[in-house]
């Protein structure tokens, strides 16, 4: 299976600036995603996506592939990842390159290991999915058949429609979260059904205790930590 690896990193960010560049224990952040992505033994072509020069360079000295400088268009706050695949997939298209499958490393997760990312990619194509998804359990507190929404009448229900809620915690069964880390997607899902997931969607579970995805200071804090404590 062709897959192509690619690593989105805008040059706007508003919880942090400049974030995708900034230094985590004396690296870019980006190097950590580049890292592990090029030396994955399933990925056939491996490319950062971007609108912004600096970051082009940073990519360039890390080694990484920087084909296209990314449309400022597709950029924006409002940008979604698939516009911003369907961009690569295009590309590679009009240069006669197909890809069977895509997946998105996003920097924001930096902590993913070599071995995981290809443990995710080989169970992607063993569960002939079309998708994959990187993934963490809800903590039984906020586990969705002990979650709760209002109607009109600020009447509370069980979210899951459940008319009894399940009183023992022993008795939940696990439900997952997206944790940001790993997206595996079959391209024709992407291009025939507009989605990231389509009609099944499996998943890898990540390693709580390394996992972060850096959107605030407190996040960027934690990852420091992380690197202090020498935890991957």
């Amino acid at each position: 299976m062709r897959i192509l690896g690619i690593i989105p990193a805008r040059g706007g960010s508003k919880g942090i600036s400049r974030k995708n560049i900034k230094l985590l224990a004396g690296q870019p952040l980006l190097k950590y995603t580049t890292d592990v992505a090029s030396k994955s033994k399933y990925l056939t072509t491996v490319i950062l996506s971007t609108e912004d020069d600096e970051i082009l360079e940073v990519g360039k000295s890390l080694g990484i592939a920087t084909p296209f400088k990314r449309p400022a268009s597709l950029s924006e706050d409002t940008s979604s990842s698939l516009d911003v695949i369907k961009h690569a997939l295009s590309f590679y298209e009009e240069k006669g390159e197909y890809f069977d499958a895509i997946c998105l490393l996003q920097v924001t997760s930096p902590f993913r290991t070599v071995s995981f990312l290809d443990d995710a990619i080989k169970k992607f194509i063993d569960s002939k999915s079309d998708a994959l998804v990187s993934v963490l359990e809800v903590p039984h507190e906020y586990n969705p058949h002990w979650t709760f929404k209002a109607d009109s009448n600020n009447q509370l229900s069980i979210t899951t429609g459940e008319q009894n809620i399940i009183s023992r915690r022993q008795d939940l069964p696990k439900t997952y979260h997206r944790d940001g880390s790993i997206y595996l997607t079959k391209t024709s899902v992407i291009l025939n059904s507009n989605s990231l997931f389509g009609n099944s969607l499996a998943y890898i579970l990540s390693n709580k205790s390394t996992h972060v995805n850096i959107d605030t200071m407190e996040d960027w804090n934690k990852a420091e930590l992380i690197c202090k404590n020498n935890v991957l």
